[in-house]
């Protein structure tokens, strides 16, 4: 007989983002004239950047002939794509990571719900709340949590409010836990962390011998370059801090699928009997052994985003896409909701209007407006009574947005 997983059972519901896509295809199949404007999930929609698509036909080409052809890829990354991270993520920002620290994969959504798998399902659990979600439900799916209960927070994890009041950048706890999952921007409330509470964290964990998960996905969408981009620019992060960074938002790869974890050489984790293990190296094992490397193609595409047109190219459209925030969080503030974000990522977290659930706020702004947009409940529980919109879609649709929902539920 088959044994299931029991743990997949503990999971509470569908994945947020498929069920967003059930309601709204639902609605779609019902109303077949109804024209939906998805301002949802936080998928890109310009089309990629000249520079990269002049790279993937290059590359192409490449592999057409017997020269030029390539197998499988070397297991970290193409130096080619390691030396332009190095150069341009780091370096430009006074950071020094070696080539070996970098770990090339298919995407930050799959890193950060595998990074779990090189830890001991007794460790200790932190996210803060609300939450991107594969952090906390591939610790459920591992084993490293207990039930969860009628608010959706699962035992074995410690949940830190992100609040109006702390500026939905909670500070560490004053108690130890084994593993932190930070995001910053955050998804999906858009916050940013600034050196302070960001040294804050580093500190903490080193004084609990704590380990840091940082997604940065969003980094470029930072618009003060005052602001860390990377955990790597805190004194001290290296001892303690795995860092994951994505090519999908900044330029445009959700669908092409390119990005890279760095664990520096200094960060470690402890076996049974207290021997002192470099993260790196289980971290590779698990790379080789479950990972057949990044396309070559992929790679040369995702090289091109750092060449001078592929820079150029790219920051235009993160600057597209924040305009787009500007005007959702000016044209929803000007009416009257309670906004937040807007500024440093592509997303506007927000208030629900006159008490209503996220849920509640999804199901009505779907049927009056036919915006689609993701209930802060989903994220966590603390999600709950707010609501993320996207700025990712076109000016058009972005402004007709703003006009439906003001005209819907504006004071």
């Amino acid at each position: 007989m088959a044994r299931i997983n029991e743990h997949y059972r503990k999971l509470q519901a569908g994945y947020l983002f498929p069920e967003i896509s059930r309601r709204v295809a639902a609605f779609g199949s019902a109303n077949p004239n109804a024209p939906i404007i998805r301002l949802g999930i936080g998928d890109v929609t310009l089309p990629l950047a000249p520079a990269v698509v002049e790279a993937l036909h290059a590359a192409v080409d490449e592999m057409a002939s017997a020269e030029g052809f390539r197998g499988y890829g070397p297991e970290n990354g193409y130096d080619f794509l390691l030396d332009a991270i190095r150069e341009h993520d780091f370096a430009s920002r006074g950071v020094s990571i070696e080539p070996n620290e970098i770990f090339v994969s298919d995407g930050s959504k799959q890193d950060s719900g595998n990074i779990q798998e090189i830890f001991g399902t007794d460790c200790t659990l932190l996210v803060t709340d609300p939450v991107y979600p594969v952090y906390v439900d591939t610790n459920v799916m591992a084993g490293r949590t207990g039930d969860g209960d009628e608010n959706g927070r699962y035992a074995g994890i410690r949940y830190l409010p992100a609040t109006e009041e702390n500026g939905f950048t909670p500070p560490p706890p004053s108690d130890r836990v084994d593993l932190a999952y930070l995001c910053s921007p955050n998804n999906p409330t858009g916050a940013v962390m600034d050196r302070a509470g960001l040294t804050a964290w580093v500190d903490w964990a080193r004084a609990n011998d704590a380990i840091l998960i940082f997604d940065a996905a969003y980094d470029a969408f930072i618009q003060d370059p005052a602001l860390p981009r990377s955990i790597y620019e805190i004194e001290g992060a290296r001892d303690c801090a795995i860092e994951m960074r994505s090519f999908s938002k900044r330029a445009g790869f959700t669908g092409v699928r390119c990005a890279y974890t760095v664990i520096p050489a200094e960060c470690s984790g402890t076996t049974a009997s207290g021997e002192r293990v470099p993260l790196r190296e289980l971290w590779a094992r698990r790379h080789a052994t479950k990972f057949n490397s990044v396309p070559y193609v992929i790679q040369r595409a995702a090289a091109a985003v750092f060449s001078s047109d592929g820079r150029k190219q790219t920051a235009e459209q993160v600057s597209f896409y924040m305009e787009n925030a500007r005007r959702v969080r000016q044209g929803l503030g000007d009416a009257g909701f309670t906004v937040f974000a807007g500024e440093h990522a592509p997303y506007i977290w927000m208030r629900t209007p006159d008490g209503l659930s996220s849920w509640e706020f999804f199901d009505r702004l779907l049927n009056e407006t036919n915006v689609v947009g993701t209930p802060g409940s989903g994220f966590g529980p603390s999600g709950e009574g707010y609501f993320r919109i996207s700025a990712f879609n076109s000016r058009e649709n972005v402004d007709e947005a703003v006009t439906r929902i003001r005209d819907a539920f504006g004071s």
